[in-house]
C-alpha cells in the first residue's frame, strides 16, 4: 500500500468520546499533528487540545546550528548565533503553525453548536487504523488529500484578503 498524505476530519455529538479519540489520533501510524476544536451552544469555536510531533525542534535545531557556527567568533559569537539561530528556527515554526491555525479556521465553519472536530495530519500507509478509531469512538471520518485542503485553505485566504482591501478601498 502507498503512503498517503492525508487529513482526517472526524465529527462527534459526544465531546468525552472525542477527547479520547484525539488520545489515541496521537498514536496513529504516521500521525504528524492533531487538534480537537468544539462548538459550544453559544456558537463559540474553542480548541482545547493540540498537539505537533516534534514541536520545538527547528527552533532547538537552529539554536544549536547557529551557535556552533557563531564558536568560529568566540563565545560572543557562539551566543550570538545561538540567538539568530533560535530567532530563525522559532520564526520557521510559527509559520507552520499559522498555516496549521488557517486550516482549522477554515474546516471549522461546519462545526454544529455542542459539536467536536478531530483534524489529523498524518502520513497513512493503510486506511483502517484512522477508521477503527473514528468507529470506536462514534465518529464520522473524512479523509482528503492534505495537497487539496493545503489549496482550498490557500484560497479562503486569498478571499479574506480581498475582502478586506475592498473593505478598505470603502472607507
Amino acid at each position: 500500500m502507498s503512503d498517503t498524505h492525508a487529513m482526517l476530519f472526524v465529527t462527534f455529538a459526544d465531546q468525552a468520546a472525542a477527547h479520547a479519540a484525539y488520545q489515541e489520533a496521537k498514536e496513529l501510524p504516521g500521525a504528524r499533528q492533531a487538534a480537537l476544536l468544539r462548538r459550544s451552544a453559544e456558537g463559540l469555536l474553542d480548541v482545547p487540545e493540540s498537539w505537533v510531533r516534534g514541536a520545538g525542534t527547528p527552533t532547538v535545531a537552529g539554536g544549536i546550528l547557529g551557535g556552533l557556527v557563531g564558536l568560529l567568533g568566540g563565545p560572543l559569537g557562539a551566543f550570538l548565533g545561538w540567538t539568530a539561530g533560535t530567532a530563525l528556527g522559532g520564526a520557521a515554526e510559527l509559520k507552520h503553525f499559522q498555516d496549521a491555525a488557517e486550516t482549522l479556521t477554515v474546516y471549522s465553519s461546519g462545526l454544529v453548536e455542542s459539536g467536536s472536530l478531530l483534524v489529523v495530519e498524518l502520513h497513512e500507509h493503510d486506511p483502517g487504523p484512522a477508521d477503527e478509531l473514528a468507529a470506536r469512538h462514534g465518529g464520522r471520518l473524512v479523509r482528503r488529500p492534505a495537497a487539496e485542503v493545503a489549496a482550498e485553505v490557500r484560497l479562503a485566504e486569498a478571499a479574506a484578503e480581498d475582502a478586506i482591501r475592498e473593505e478598505q478601498v470603502k472607507d
